[in-house]
Parts: C-alpha cells; sequence; structure tokens
C-alpha cells in the first residue's frame, strides 16, 4: 500500500467511524480501463448524520505508476458547514495532495465565518511551508478561486508527503468539530447570503467542471469520457443516487 492510498483510507476510515456512516454498496462501483485487463480502481459512497454524502474514488494503474485516491465528505445542501477534502497521489516518483475545507458562503463579504471556520487553520497552512520538499502545485486562479485560501496544494518528494500527516489530522479534527458543534447563531446571523443550497450547487458544479479543472481530462483519458462524467455527476449533485 503506498502512502498515498495509506493517508486517504485512515482518513476516509476516520470519517466513517466518527460519523458512523453507512456505505451504499461494497463497492459503489468498480472502475475499468483499456490500460488494464484488471479493475483499475473503484467508487465508494457513504451517508449518515451530519455528512449527506461521502464519495471515495481510488485509481491505482501500475503501468503508468498512478495511484490516485479522491476523499470528498459532503455536508447537508442547506447547511453552512464547510465540506471536506482530501486528494492523495502517487504519480511515478512523485507525490501530490490537495487538502482543504470548502467554505459554503462569500468570504469577501462574511468576516465572522472566516474567523470561526477557517482562521484557526492558519498555523497549519504556514508550517506546511517550512516542510523541505513540497512545492506548490499549479493550479488556476479559477480552481483557487472556488476552493478556499487555506488549501494545501503540494507536490512532494516522499519525505516531505510522510510528514503531512499530522496536517490531515488536524484540518480533520479542526472540522470534527465545526460539523459536530455547528457554526455559532452569532455567525450565521452575520452571514450575507442563507441560501446555502444554491450556492453550494454552484460551487460544485464549477469545481467538477473539466473546464475549470484538467486532471478531468486525465481520468477520461483512464477510464473513458462516459464514467468520467459519472463520476463528476456523483461529486456535483447533491442529492444521492
Amino acid at each position: 500500500m503506498s502512502l498515498a492510498q495509506k493517508l486517504s483510507h485512515k482518513t476516509l476510515n476516520a470519517i466513517v467511524e466518527r460519523f458512523n456512516l453507512t456505505e451504499q454498496g461494497e463497492p459503489y462501483q468498480t472502475l475499468h480501463s483499456p490500460m488494464s485487463p484488471a479493475p483499475v480502481g473503484e467508487v465508494r459512497l457513504f451517508s449518515g448524520g451530519p455528512i449527506h454524502k461521502m464519495v471515495y474514488i481510488g485509481l491505482s494503474v501500475p503501468p503508468i505508476g498512478l495511484d490516485s485516491h479522491m476523499v470528498f465528505a459532503f455536508t447537508a445542501p442547506d447547511s453552512a458547514e464547510p465540506h471536506f477534502t482530501l486528494d492523495s497521489v502517487l504519480a511515478g516518483p512523485h507525490f501530490a495532495f490537495h487538502l482543504d475545507l470548502i467554505p459554503r458562503v462569500d468570504l469577501g463579504a462574511n468576516l465572522a465565518y472566516i474567523d470561526e471556520v477557517l482562521q484557526p487553520l492558519t498555523p497549519l497552512v504556514e508550517s506546511a511551508r517550512e516542510i523541505e520538499g513540497l512545492t506548490r502545485a499549479h493550479l488556476s486562479p479559477r480552481q483557487l478561486a472556488i476552493m478556499s485560501p487555506w488549501m494545501l496544494a503540494y507536490r512532494a518528494n516522499e519525505d516531505a508527503f510522510a510528514q503531512i500527516d499530522g496536517h490531515v489530522d488536524q484540518y480533520l479534527a479542526h472540522w470534527f468539530e465545526v460539523v459536530a458543534g455547528g457554526i455559532s447563531a452569532e455567525t450565521l446571523s452575520s452571514l450575507d447570503n442563507n441560501n446555502f443550497a444554491q450556492r453550494d450547487q454552484r460551487n460544485r458544479a464549477a469545481i467538477f467542471n473539466p473546464e475549470v479543472d484538467p486532471v478531468w481530462a486525465q481520468v477520461s483519458r483512464l477510464i473513458g469520457e462516459e464514467t468520467s462524467a459519472q463520476l463528476r455527476e456523483l461529486l456535483s449533485e447533491q442529492a444521492m443516487p
């Protein structure tokens, strides 16, 4: 098991255990590719408690040196609690990851939300910058705009990747606290737009838009456009299948 897979599965299992999630299908979907006679990955789907939908997508293709794992845990569409995401990848000899709590409001107009939900992560952002062997991922301004400024998105050598476990654990622990406790009434009353579900649907449509994120072109080449589109729909649509 690669470091990328270990980190992803540890995080996935922690979320399942914390919120006592129920899995739909075991797995929900098996992924295939013309590059391999054997399955190249799987999709797992969970829900329960405050987690409206959690999607795990794992792809492992040894002939091209790819081992990729994505976790997206979505809170309820009509809530203000952030979503959690971790993407951990081994591609050849190199690692990459992104880690974020995806905000549910316009941050530029909601300072109280920033202070309560995201500002506590600032020391982790700053400490990650000091890890030798991490290099900022090449993300477009559009990609950065639809996530949060507290997103950690880096390429890494093996030694550096091994050091980000603690950052993932602490992001996760903070997210657990926010989701379990909810956003404070004072902060909720200060928000400029309470139509969380509508904003969330628009935000997801942007995050998983293949014109915004070029990784989907690679996924399509690997498993086919039809299956790739199914995965994007599973992630972007709020409803459980």
